[in-house]
């Protein structure tokens, strides 16, 4: 029972859509009570899609989010508090990562175009000694 909302990001026509669930469904695939994903959205550790009227729709990859949430908790005792910081270092390390390899790819480009027979003319270090025009 997967459901697209109107105003999730790629819910256009396009070959990768990404499937939203409702709240319950989500809990199920979870493995926890609805009750508990409201109050992680509270929290702001996982925050789900909305539709215009205002429902929830997990994505799968919060669902995985989910998931690791309740491992934290339960298996490592990690606090909502820690595990809400958790999350914002790994998101942080991620658009990190995203971003060296955006430089790395502009770097080659970059290097790709690189002619060395088109560099830039060698600076000066002679001296150039001014006078005025004599005025008129």
């Amino acid at each position: 029972m997967s459901h697209n909302p109107k105003n999730a990001p790629g819910s256009g026509s396009g070959a990768s859509r990404t499937e939203f669930f409702m709240i319950s469904v989500a809990a199920q695939l979870a493995g926890m009570h609805a009750q508990t994903l409201r109050t992680y959205d509270r929290l702001g550790l996982v925050t789900p899609q909305r539709t215009s009227g205002g429902g929830r729709r997990y994505s799968s990859r919060d669902v995985e989010l989910l998931r690791e949430v309740q491992r934290l908790s339960q298996d490592e005792g990690v606090n909502l508090a820690g595990i809400k910081r958790i999350i914002e270092l790994t998101n942080q390390v991620e658009e990190l990562q995203q971003r060296v390899s955006e430089m790395a790819a502009e770097l080659e480009r970059l290097r790709a175009g690189y002619r060395p027979d088109f560099a830039p003319p060698q600076r000066s270090t002679a001296l150039v000694v001014w006078k005025p025009r004599h005025q008129r």
